[in-house]
C-alpha cells in the first residue's frame, strides 16, 4: 500500500487507515481529544525531594527522553544516551558549558543582507531563527531562549522605526540567548536598553511631558514591564497564589505607578554615534547598540511608583537602574517568573509547592544571589514534580506541546539539516497551512497564548486549570499542522531542510519495532499499546522490502505519532 505524502486542505484529514479518530479536524480543542488527554494525564501537585536522597540510578531511555522533552528542543538517540551517561544534572551542566553557536546577526551578515536594499524588508530573519532552533548544538540554551521570547515578548512586525527589522529581531533573540544562563536582573537591564524593545513597546523617542500641548511620556513599556515581564496584575505569595486581603486580591500597581515609571523611560533613542540619521541608518549596526539618552527629552523631575521615589535631578541611566532595582526587589518577581518558566518547559498547572521551591531558588541560589538563571533552570527541571513518575500521573500534569516545539522535536530527532545552509522554512504563522506559530512573530505583546488561558466549553474551567497553548489550537491550526508536518517528514522536506532516516530504514520492515523506536524518541514512550495497535496494523499493510517502501512506512509512522494526542500532550 503506498502512503500519500500530502493531505489536501479542502478534504478531511485521512491518514492511512485505520488511523485513530482523534486525528480528525474538529471545531473545538476539546473535541480533538487533546484536552481530555491533558486533563486525564496527571499533575498539579508534587512533593519535594527527601532531605537526604539516595544516589539516583541512571535514567532509563524513556526517562531520558521525557527529560529532553522538557529541557531541549527535541530528543535524539544521541541526546538520550548523553542524559543516561551524565544524569540529569550532569547533562544540564554540559549544556551550560557549551559555547554559543553563530549568532543570528552573523547569519544575516554572512547572507549578505547588510546591503541597504534590504533595509525595509524582513529578509533572512526566519532562516536565521530556524537555523538556531533546528541546528544549534546548545539545545537547552535554545529552548530557554524560546521560552524567554514568549515571556519578554517582542515581535518582528512591531519593530518599527529605523528599518532593518530582520536585524532588530535577530538582535533581540541574540540578547535573550546571551543572557539565557545569566542573571534575571541583568536581563531586565539589557532588555530595557535594547533598541528592539524600544521599537516594539514604543518608548524609543519618548519625551517628557509638555504642559503646553498636554503630551505625556509614552506609557507602553512602563505598563508591560510590570504587567507582563516582572510582576503581573495581582500581589502573589511565594508559591504563585494570589495574596488575599479580606478575601480579595490586591493589584500590584495602578495608573499612578504607570505614569511615574513612564517618566524613567523618557529620552532614550537609537545610538547613531553623532551621525545624521540618514547616514547612521544606512547599515543596521545602530540597531545592535544599547539606546542612549537625548538629554532635552528626559524628564528630570521626581518619579514615584511602587512605593519608590527617584529624586528630581537624578540622571537618566541612574534613574533607570534604580527603577529596575525597585522592580527586581518586588516579592512578585520570583513567583511570577518561576511559574511562567515552569509552564513553558514542564507543565501548565504546576503545584503551588513546586512554584514556591523554584521561586525560593530565584530569591537565593544558595550563595545569596538573587535571579541566578542557571540555578532557576536547574530547579525547574530537577524538581521532583518535574521528574517524578508519581507526580506526572496526578491529575492536571502536563502541557500541550506548542507547534514550534513539535516541529523542532521531529527535526532534531532525525538530524534535519539544510544542505545549502539557507534554512528556507519561512514564516510558519499561517494556521491553515503551517504551524500557527513562528519564532518572534507573536501577534501582540501578550504572546501567542496567555499563561492563564482557559479553553472555553471544556473541563478546564470546572477544574480551575489553565491550558495556554490551546489558545492557538483550533480546527484550522490542527489541519494546517498535520499538512505541514506531513510534507516535512516526507522526502519533500521544507525548502532543502531534510531529515536523515538511516537508522529507521534498518527497522522499517518491522512495523512494531519502527513504532517502538519513534514512540521512544518523539513521544517518550507515551503512546499506549491501545493507541499503537491500529497504527502498527496500518503500517504493516504498507509494502516493504525496498528502501522506497521502507521510506513510505517511515513517513506514515511519523505522521501518525506526530498526530497522536499522547504525543501532542507533553508529560
Amino acid at each position: 500500500m503506498a502512503f500519500e505524502t500530502t493531505i489536501e486542505l479542502a478534504a478531511p484529514i485521512a491518514p492511512p487507515p485505520p488511523a485513530p479518530a482523534p486525528l480528525r479536524s474538529t471545531a473545538t480543542p476539546a473535541a480533538l481529544g487533546l484536552a481530555a488527554s491533558l486533563e486525564a494525564c496527571g499533575g498539579g501537585g508534587g512533593g519535594g525531594a527527601a532531605d537526604s536522597p539516595a544516589p539516583a540510578p541512571a535514567p532509563t531511555a524513556v526517562e531520558a527522553s521525557r527529560f529532553l522533552a522538557q529541557a531541549s528542543l527535541g530528543a535524539s538517540r544521541a541526546q538520550i544516551g548523553s542524559v543516561q551517561a551524565l544524569g540529569y544534572s550532569g547533562w544540564i551542566d554540559a549544556q551550560f558549558a557549551l559555547p554559543a553557536s553563530t549568532t543570528r546577526w552573523d547569519f544575516l551578515v554572512a547572507a549578505g543582507l547588510t546591503d541597504v536594499a534590504n533595509k525595509n524588508s524582513e529578509a533572512g530573519f526566519d532562516s536565521a531563527a530556524w537555523a538556531k532552533l533546528l541546528g544549534a548544538p546548545d539545545t537547552l540554551r535554545q529552548r530557554i531562549t524560546l521560552a524567554y521570547s514568549e515571556i519578554f515578548v517582542a515581535a518582528i512586525d512591531g519593530l518599527v522605526g529605523g528599518g532593518w527589522r530582520q536585524f532588530s529581531a535577530a538582535t533581540y533573540l541574540d540578547l535573550l540567548e546571551t543572557n539565557a544562563f545569566g542573571n534575571h536582573r541583568t536581563l531586565l537591564q539589557q532588555i530595557s536598553l535594547s533598541a528592539p524593545m524600544g521599537q516594539f513597546l514604543t518608548f524609543r523617542g519618548s519625551a517628557k511631558g509638555n504642559t503646553t500641548t498636554g503630551a505625556l511620556p509614552d506609557e507602553n513599556y512602563a505598563r508591560e514591564l510590570m504587567q507582563l515581564f516582572t510582576l503581573g496584575l495581582v500581589q502573589l505569595n511565594l508559591d504563585g497564589t494570589p495574596t488575599l486581603t479580606n478575601g480579595s486580591t490586591t493589584y500590584t500597581y495602578g495608573l499612578a505607578d504607570v505614569t511615574g515609571l513612564a517618566r524613567v523611560f523618557t529620552g532614550w533613542d537609537f545610538d547613531l554615534g553623532g551621525q545624521p540619521a540618514a547616514t547612521a541608518t544606512a547599515t543596521p549596526d545602530f540597531i545592535r547598540k544599547p539606546m542612549v539618552q537625548v538629554g532635552n527629552r528626559y524628564e528630570t523631575g521626581a518619579k514615584t511608583f511602587l512605593g519608590t521615589t527617584i529624586a528630581a535631578g537624578v540622571d537618566a541611566p541612574t534613574a533607570l537602574t534604580q527603577a529596575l532595582d525597585a522592580i527586581f526587589a518586588h516579592v512578585n518577581v520570583a513567583p511570577f517568573f518561576s511559574r511562567q518558566l515552569i509552564q513553558r518547559l514542564v507543565t501548565s498547572n504546576p503545584g503551588a509547592a513546586y512554584v514556591a521551591r523554584v521561586a525560593s531558588v530565584f530569591n537565593n541560589n544558595g550563595s545569596g544571589v538573587k535571579g541566578d538563571l542557571k540555578a532557576v533552570i536547574k530547579a525547574v527541571l530537577l524538581d521532583d514534580e518535574a521528574r517524578s513518575a508519581t507526580a506526572a500521573a496526578a491529575s492536571g500534569f502536563g502541557k500541550l506541546r506548542e507547534p514550534i516545539v513539535r516541529f523542532t522535536g521531529w527535526a532534531r530527532a532525525y538530524g534535519a539539516a539544510s544542505a545549502s545552509n539557507a534554512w528556507a522554512i519561512g514564516d510558519t504563522s499561517n494556521p491553515g497551512s503551517r504551524l500557527a506559530q513562528s519564532p518572534l512573530r507573536s501577534p501582540s505583546v501578550f504572546n501567542f497564548f496567555r499563561p492563564g488561558y482557559v479553553p472555553p466549553n471544556t473541563g478546564f474551567d470546572a477544574t480551575a486549570m489553565v491550558a495556554p497553548e490551546f489558545q492557538i489550537a483550533n480546527e484550522s491550526s490542527v489541519v494546517g499542522y498535520l499538512n505541514f508536518l506531513q510534507r516535512a517528514v516526507s522526502g519533500q522536506g521544507v525548502g532543502d531542510v531534510l531529515a536523515d532516516y538511516t537508522a529507521l530504514l534498518a527497522i522499517a520492515d518491522d512495523a512494531g519495532a519502527l513504532f517502538a523506536e519513534i514512540n521512544l524518541v518523539l513521544a517518550s514512550g507515551r503512546l499506549s499499546a491501545t493507541t499503537l495497535a491500529p497504527l502498527v496494523t496500518a503500517v504493516a499493510s504498507i509494502a516493504s522490502g525496498t528502501d522506497a517502501t521502507r521510506k513510505n512506512r517511515i513517513y506514515a509512522a511519523l505522521v501518525m505519532v506526530l498526530a497522536a494526542p499522547e504525543f501532542l500532550v507533553q508529560k
